[in-house]
């Protein structure tokens, strides 16, 4: 019976209730997406296959009892079908618009076929139009999200889309014989342990493609195909297929090597079996297009902090993954984005989520590669002159000989991090310019091209460093600038709460660091907010812990040790069991704490280049290494202007190189050079210089003559350090010796405080509250 008697007598015949049983089975065949139904002819071939099928499983002894399938592969057929949803493919949802002019498609989903319509049965006549085995050709579902070229998750190209890898490996499997065919199956099964044995042998082909790609998906499916090939003897079919989807190979590649990168995040010290991922702990920071420094201009004592800052405000913020969805002013696409922000807003941590969401197909699929060029591994490589090329391939390496990028409808991204590793000075008009990607060059040279535009025309280049690093770059090559600005209040409990599986261990975390006023501003850096969570997670092991609110000094000295220790690591090329501090990193912590404490004595929070220079200070020692500092916007004449990451870091600075003076050369700073203020009688000059009662004495001066308040917090610093637990615990090994002997006569410094805060009742009622955190600075133990 030929296809069109076939489909005639089915059309016609709907109510006939003795169909054989046999009939009904030649018409229901396994689903496909992209297969046929059999006519009458075709089982007559089956019959006649068997034999040759029986000949190949003789050729090839398969490691276990298999059936062998029944139907032919490669067969024409009678008709089109509809098999159910198939999300992995996208072809299912294209049948109808895809089908040819006359051609009939019969959807094999439902139970019953709908009577025809008598306009129908005119053209039961007519010649079906058969394309299989060949699958449709494929057309983008409509899709409001991906008709914008701008929206997200964007548009696979086609070579790397699951349509082309469906025909490549189509195209190759069909070349094989049907001995080699059974055979490549049953090497595909035995190293596949996702796939049964029934699911591969049951139906044709096509069938078979269709379903590694459903269950695998593209990109395993296509490397398990060539793996399977090369084992079978058959490397020609391996290096064609290799071939026709070396796009989507290297993309794959790439893929993994991102997710192996960074799918785990790196906080602090590596232990083994807790690392997090993540996609679990991360929290998208606040990134803005307005750029103000990124300091925080928030004090717990100063409503109007010395020098006033600028905030960006909420409809400045824009979303990590769609920094290259911006348009510049001409209505083109930007081509070279620049982020910066202050240390510790998370900028290394922004990056490896961009990396992670493009590798697993959630943002920016429209990029063909995403390619990662530190300035730390070019400033490795300044040895001898290399090429953009070289470059790549030397960080990527499994680009290596790639011809994609020379392409013009090539959409890749260049990830150019940490700028403030590359510690040269760039020649932004001299520099000789390059016009390829396969010149060789200086690295210095080779990174002005880059940013200019001539060389890797058509790559998208993200730039990221500290703001007083980036600032050399001319604006002229920059077509989008953005700050991280990093959490708000929501985002802190958010971070807080990701992190741990124990509900109530993480609401009482997130209650006890808000107990502390400035800790709560200062969580709004990621990088203290991780902080926050480490420390209070090992604290509430112990039982009775959070009686008292947590001490503010133990989280500076951290910060201050932590981006000491980081500047080791990436500018000094330190490893992690050589981080101990040399004399210049110690002298240079204390000249930046002796400029803090000169700045508070004026009352000033921001300094230029030429003040640096009066400390013995060099300017990318202080505002790109240190960490502590980082530049403002250039003020209107000019002149560049540079502050500490936060207010109360100056005067945490402040207190420390005070503490050290005192501690390491028994010198009271503060007894000195300070007009209109006098001694108790009670200390001789001799206990001015030797006593840490002395020490605090003047500070209390200070602070309780100070109308500003800029000393409230230097105070609480300063009591904090005489506590054994921070100068002979944390400090120990890094500022101090670990043999320095503890401070002592801290309980006549006890009694003094407790006398001022009695006799302040009166006359100094504002500053009690602060007088008595700085007793608790000092006593309170850790629990």
């Amino acid at each position: 019976m030929d296809p069109d008697t076939e489909v005639e007598r089915i059309f016609r015949h709907e109510h006939e209730e003795e169909d054989d049983e046999e009939e009904k089975k030649k018409k229901m065949r396994p689903p496909s997406s992209y297969g046929s139904m059999k006519s009458d002819s075709d089982v007559m071939e089956d019959e006649e296959e068997d034999e040759e099928e029986g000949a190949a499983a003789a050729v090839f002894s398969p490691p276990l009892p298999v059936v062998l399938p029944n139907s032919s592969a490669q067969e024409a057929t009678g008709m089109q079908m509809v098999r159910s949803d198939s999300p992995e493919t996208l072809f299912t949802m294209t049948t109808e618009q895809t089908k040819p002019p006359g051609a009939v498609v019969i959807d094999t989903r439902m139970s019953d076929i709908e009577p025809p319509s008598e306009d129908d049965e005119d053209d039961m006549d007519e010649e079906l139009v058969t394309h299989s085995p060949e699958p449709p050709e494929f057309v983008e579902p409509d899709d409001s999200m991906q008709d914008d070229e701008n929206s997200q998750p964007g548009k696979l190209h086609p070579e790397q889309s699951l349509p082309h890898v469906f025909k490549s490996i189509q195209n190759v499997l069909s070349s094989l014989t049907k001995e080699e065919l059974f055979s490549f199956k049953m090497w595909f099964y035995q190293w596949e342990s996702e796939i049964t044995l029934q699911q591969v042998m049951e139906g044709d082909m096509l069938d078979f493609v269709d379903r590694i790609l459903e269950i695998l998906g593209p990109d395993r499916a296509l490397l398990h195909t060539i793996n399977t090939l090369e084992s079978v003897r058959n490397k020609p079919a391996a290096d064609e297929l290799r071939k026709q989807c070396e796009r989507a190979l290297i993309r794959f590649n790439l893929k993994q090597y991102l997710i192996r990168k960074h799918q785990v995040i790196r906080e602090g010290v590596v232990r083994a079996g807790k690392q997090n991922l993540l996609e679990h702990v991360y929290v998208e920071p606040q990134i803005s297009t307005c750029c103000y420094g990124g300091v925080d201009p928030s004090h717990e004592f100063l409503p109007h902090p010395p020098t006033p800052l600028q905030v960006p405000s909420p409809d400045t913020f824009v979303c990590l993954n769609n920094l290259f969805r911006r348009q510049k002013a001409d209505g083109q696409p930007v081509r070279t984005v620049l982020t910066t922000g202050i240390p510790g807003i998370g900028m290394t941590v922004s990056v490896g989520k961009f990396c992670l969401d493009w590798a697993e197909l959630v943002a920016n699929r429209d990029l063909q590669f995403v390619l990662k060029m530190s300035f730390r591994t070019l400033w490795l490589l300044r040895n001898k002159p290399r090429s953009a090329m070289e470059v790549i391939e030397y960080s990527n390496h499994h680009c290596k000989g790639m011809k994609y990028l020379e392409e013009e409808d090539c959409k890749f991204l260049v990830i150019m991090d940490s700028f403030d590793c590359y510690q040269a000075s760039l020649d932004w008009e001299n520099a000789p310019v390059i016009n390829d990607n396969y010149t060789q060059a200086h690295p210095d040279v080779l990174i002005v091209n880059i940013i200019r535009g001539t060389v890797l025309r058509g790559a998208r280049i993200w730039i990221l460093g500290r703001q007083a690093a980036v600032s050399q770059i001319p604006s002229q090559h920059i077509d989008f600038v953005t700050e991280i600005q990093g959490f708000s209040d929501e985002m802190k409990d958010e971070f807080l709460t990701k992190r741990f599986c124990d509900a109530d261990l993480a609401a009482k975390i997130v209650a006890h660091y808000k107990r502390l006023p400035m800790l709560r501003l200062l969580t709004r850096q990621p990088f203290v907010c991780w902080m926050v969570a480490t420390v209070f997670e090992r604290c509430y092991r112990y039982q009775g812990y959070g009686t008292h609110p947590p001490r503010l000094t133990p989280f500076y000295i951290s910060i201050m040790i932590v981006q000491t220790n980081r500047k080791l690591q990436f500018y000094c090329n330190k490893g992690e069991n050589e981080l101990k501090w040399s004399s210049d990193d110690k002298h240079l912590v204390l000249k930046i704490g002796k400029m803090a404490f000169k700045m508070l004595e004026k009352n000033v929070s921001v300094f230029c280049e030429g003040d640096l220079k009066e400390y013995g200070l060099k300017l990318t020692d202080v505002v790109v290494l240190s960490g502590m500092c980082t530049e403002l916007p250039a003020a209107s004449d000019g002149k560049r202007t540079f502050c500490f990451i936060h207010f109360t870091f100056q005067e945490f600075m402040a207190a420390m190189y005070v503490f050290s003076m005192f501690r390491s050369e028994s010198k009271n700073v503060l007894g000195n050079d300070s007009p209109g203020l006098h001694m108790p009688k009670i200390f001789t000059s001799k206990e001015q210089t030797k006593s840490a009662a002395g020490l605090v004495q003047c500070a209390l001066e200070r602070t309780l003559k100070s109308r500003f308040g800029h000393y409230d917090l230097f105070l609480r610093f300063l009591c904090g350090m005489l506590s054994p637990d921070c100068h002979d615990n944390q400090l120990s090994g890094f500022l101090y010796g670990h043999k320095a002997p503890k401070v002592g006569g801290l309980d006549k410094v006890q009694e003094l405080l407790e006398e001022t805060i009695q006799t302040a009742q009166e006359k100094y009622r504002d500053r009690v509250e602060n007088l008595k955190e700085c007793l608790r600075e000092m006593i309170q133990e850790d629990e």
